[in-house]
């Protein structure tokens, strides 16, 4: 799965406090160190902390990096945007590139790391009765998760797992909702995994991967994702 960490000789950090969990994670010499706790409410406590813990045992400055990484949303409003001040306001300050990672492709690379599956369906809940979603499937060539479907906030029972045919389900959407998406996908669905969150180090892979293809971003554009107001804006925009 990270056959390909071993070819890039950068050094990349990655945070993600975009759900009830928070981590940090470093890529140096081809390896990831992560800082990961799952405690609701505390990310502005933790995440400074671990970021630079994994600095200090790595024996680095943040201008030692080449790129900083954040998991952009969608997810907990404040979370992606404790997450997007602090990258930003890192990547100012040392001058570094950012590359914005999706958390619910994030979550589906935590999916396909830790339970070896290659078709995921990751639901996050967004509240009001709503969830964020997407669609999953393994690249074989690069091992990363890639997208079946766009990102979408809506109602549970509108999800769809589009051409997927005997996937997972993971995030706190399925915690919340499963006995609903045990009958809505009960024809393709194999399994579903509680209390999954995503974990900065899937970030990082990601990340690491974007970054050799030229994918960052200057630090005034690493914004975090809000699909409840560009849902807003459309609705607002059809009539």
């Amino acid at each position: 799965m990270g056959f390909f960490l071993r070819d890039m000789p950068f050094k990349l950090l990655a945070i993600d406090t975009s759900t009830e969990a928070c981590s940090a994670a470093l890529l140096i010499q081809g390896q990831i160190f992560e800082r990961y706790q799952c405690v609701p409410r505390a990310h502005t406590q933790l995440i400074l902390p671990m970021m630079q813990t994994l600095l200090d045992e790595a024996g680095l400055k943040l201008r030692d990096l080449d790129a900083l990484a954040f998991t952009r949303g969608p997810g907990s409003f404040t979370g992606i945007r404790i997450a997007a001040s602090i990258v930003q306001a890192s990547a100012f300050a040392a001058d570094l590139p950012v590359v914005p990672i999706s958390s619910l492709q994030c979550l589906a690379q935590t999916a396909y790391r830790e339970l070896h599956t290659e078709q995921v369906f990751v639901a996050i809940d967004a509240h009001l009765q709503e969830v964020f979603s997407a669609a999953y499937r393994l690249h074989r060539e690069t091992g990363l998760m890639q997208a079946c479907s766009a990102e979408q906030l809506c109602l549970p029972q509108q999800c769809l797992a589009n051409d997927l045919t005997s996937f997972v389900g993971v995030g706190s959407g399925w915690d919340q909702y499963h006995p609903l998406f045990e009958t809505q996908f009960k024809n393709q669905l194999q399994h579903w995994f509680p209390q999954r969150y995503p974990k900065a180090y899937d970030a990082a892979i990601i990340a690491a991967d974007a970054f050799q293809r030229g994918a960052a971003v200057t630090a005034g554009d690493a914004l975090p994702t809000y699909l409840r107001e560009t849902v807003a804006l459309r609705r607002g925009c059809d009539g």
